[in-house]
């Protein structure tokens, strides 16, 4: 795998190749998702990323009506919200991102506990990907 510095610019490099990395602390081997520069665990400087297998399930999550500007270019407003959550990745850590294939105009439907897949969603523009989870078939 080619090396690339720990910072955000490279996690998002991999969001375009439709990878979900981390980043391990090859001191304390503490794993971090998204990617950090200095570990949090120890301070130690040495990290090496790491791929995610993009599986985990969904611990939090809100559905929102009122977006971003970003958002709201994509389409999302008062009639048509998302859903954004926190999962907890097979490998530990837990990270934010869209959750796809729920109802967010009825949050009753969406479960905490549901097991979800990454999946990179690209809204046509020139911002690249973005991380998204549905849930596993």
């Amino acid at each position: 795998m080619e090396v690339r510095e720990h910072n955000g610019t490279s996690f998002y490099s991999y969001l375009a190749e439709e990878k979900l990395m981390g980043s391990r602390c090859e001191s304390c081997r503490a794993l971090h998702v998204p990617p950090r520069p200095l570990c949090p665990a120890c301070y130690g400087n040495e990290m090496s990323w790491e791929e995610m297998s993009g599986i985990g399930e969904l611990i939090a999550f809100t559905t929102v009506h009122i977006g971003t500007n970003a958002m709201i270019a994509a389409g999302y407003d008062r009639n048509n919200p998302y859903c954004a959550g926190i999962v907890r990745l097979r490998e530990g850590p837990a990270i934010s991102g869209q959750i796809i294939g729920v109802d967010p105009s009825d949050p009753e439907s969406i479960a905490v506990g549901t097991p979800l897949r990454a999946t990179f969603l690209n809204r046509g523009d020139d911002s690249g990907n973005f991380l998204a989870f549905a849930p596993v078939d």
